[in-house]
């Protein structure tokens, strides 16, 4: 849960409950959602809207695939653990990288072989369209 104080609100990640993959993202092609749970992929909604803030926090298996898509907001991907390939020759991100991408701008991945726990920070709800 989370809790506010004068001019900013605490999110504490073992308050929030994991929801299955593409929760964030309701337009997510129901394809995809599904084979990310059958993986066990998951995420945790930490900010939905708070100051104008999403945040997820995600985690994909090894070998798991996002296809090219776009977001119609900014995004701001920071990786925490393993990593990842950008598809279409893009380079490969580690713990600690981050990218930040305009909105619209096509992009997917492939998790490495520790699959990869990262954070995606937007400015409003993500909504997802395949590239």
């Amino acid at each position: 849960m989370a809790e506010a104080g004068p001019g900013a609100t605490f999110l504490h990640f073992d308050d929030i409950d994991w929801a299955g993959a593409g929760a964030a993202v309701p337009s997510a092609p129901k394809e995809l959602v599904e084979a990310a749970r059958k993986t066990g992929a998951r995420q945790k909604r930490m900010v939905t809207g708070d100051r104008g803030f999403y945040m997820n926090h995600n985690v994909m298996p090894a070998g798991f695939s996002v296809p090219t898509h776009v977001h119609d907001h900014d995004e701001l991907i920071v990786v925490l653990e393993g990593g990842c390939t950008v598809l279409d020759g893009g380079p490969t991100m580690g713990a600690n990288d981050a990218v930040v991408i305009e909105a619209h701008h096509a992009y997917g991945f492939t998790c490495g072989p520790e699959g990869m726990r990262f954070l995606t920070i937007r400015t409003g709800e993500a909504g997802f369209a395949t590239a």
